[in-house]
C-alpha cells in the first residue's frame, strides 16, 4: 500500500497533472508525468473509469496497479507526479502484463519527464 505522502489525493493535483504532464501509453494503460520540487517525495495517483467494467473490476485493477507501484515508488525521483489512466483493456490484462507495462512506462515516463 502506498503511504498517504506518495498519493495525489486532490482533484486540483490530478487535473495539473494530466494537463501539464508528458503522456505515455501502452495497450492497457496511460501515464501522465510531471516533475516538481524536489522537495516533497512522488506521488502517485490512479483513474480507473466505469469504462474499465463494474465496480470489482475496477477494483482489482486498481489494486494490482497499486500493487506494482508500491515497489517503483522509491525509483521515482524526489517531488515526481504520477497519474496511471487505466484503459478498458487493462480489465482482462493478466498482473503479469500490467505488471511489465507499468514498469516499462514508468521508466519510460520517467526518461521524458
Amino acid at each position: 500500500m502506498l503511504a498517504r505522502l506518495n498519493r495525489i489525493v486532490r482533484s486540483d493535483d490530478y487535473r495539473f497533472v494530466v494537463r501539464s504532464g508528458r503522456r505515455s501509453a501502452t495497450p492497457n494503460l496511460v501515464i501522465y508525468t510531471r516533475r516538481g520540487t524536489a522537495e516533497r517525495p512522488p506521488r502517485v495517483g490512479f483513474i480507473v473509469s466505469k469504462a474499465v467494467g463494474n465496480a470489482v473490476r475496477r477494483n482489482l485493477v486498481r489494486r494490482r496497479l497499486k500493487a506494482a507501484v508500491s515497489v517503483l515508488v522509491s525509483d521515482l525521483a524526489p517531488g515526481t507526479d504520477v497519474v496511471i489512466r487505466a484503459l478498458p483493456a487493462a480489465a482482462q490484462a493478466s498482473w503479469a502484463s500490467l505488471n511489465t507495462e507499468i514498469t516499462q512506462i514508468l521508466h519510460k515516463g520517467m526518461a521524458r519527464a
